[in-house]
């Protein structure tokens, strides 16, 4: 397996999903499209994608988290990026995803900026 999705809630409308591993081409990364299809249908408006323990990422991955950003904004909720380091940070710099959505050092900024909005 490629990818594993860990998922948290950390208040009835905020949840957190840890993505351990690769998100690259193939089935795997749409795991993560269901997810945010999951949460959305449990009511959470608020994700946070934990990229902390993610290894690498491709085009098709950064596609995949630009359009479950969409889908979140779409249904009246908002995506936040926390932990990406190293190549991973670099590809979302390169790709401009830190334009569409914040980043933060750790899900615990994230979480605390959206408390405070």
């Amino acid at each position: 397996m490629i990818l594993e999705l860990h998922k948290t809630e950390l208040a009835p409308d905020l949840c957190q999903v840890q993505f351990v591993g690769r998100l690259l081409m193939g089935n795997d990364s749409r795991q993560v499209e269901w997810s945010v299809s999951e949460l959305l249908v449990a009511g959470a408006k608020k994700v946070i994608f934990d990229l902390a323990m993610l290894e690498a990422i491709d085009s098709t991955g950064v596609g995949i988290i630009v359009m479950c950003h969409a889908r979140l904004q779409k249904a009246g909720g908002n995506l936040s990026i926390a932990g990406a380091q190293g190549i991973v940070l670099e590809t979302l710099h390169m790709t401009h995803v830190d334009r569409l959505m914040p980043l933060f050092a750790t899900s615990k900024e994230a979480a605390e900026h959206f408390v405070a909005a």
